[in-house]
């Protein structure tokens, strides 16, 4: 297994971002919110995967482009989780949000926390 994040894993079209907000379902563990719609493009890669970090909360893009990072790396280094047990193409839109300051060590047990609830509430 491959912990990269590369460049057709990221979720960029705006038609599927649109179709996440209006059509898709959601999965949370404080403070992370996992929401996802079934990929249902042709050829389409098994996971489509963006980060958001709310403007409310944090205020400095700093601040934001930190926990995008951290997301990021958690998701990368994590991923294997969602496709070891994926049929489907799916997307996803990972978001933080509280304005608590967590570690990375914090974020990365919610996010390991998180798939393994999504990977439930799928099956």
């Amino acid at each position: 297994m491959q912990f990269t994040y590369p460049k057709h894993e990221k979720l960029k079209s705006k038609t599927i971002i649109d179709l996440l907000f209006s059509d898709g379902n959601s999965v949370s563990k404080f403070p992370l919110r996992l929401v996802y719609v079934e990929n249902k493009e042709e050829n389409a890669e098994l996971i489509k995967m963006g980060v958001s970090v709310s403007k409310k909360y944090f205020k400095k893009a700093v601040d934001r482009n930190y926990y995008k990072r951290v997301l990021r790396e958690t998701y990368r280094l994590n991923k294997h989780l969602l496709i070891d047990n994926l049929e489907k193409p799916y997307a996803f839109m990972f978001f933080y949000q509280t304005k608590e300051r967590l570690s990375y060590q914090e974020i990365e047990e919610k996010t390991i926390q998180l798939f393994q609830k999504f990977i439930e509430t799928t099956k």
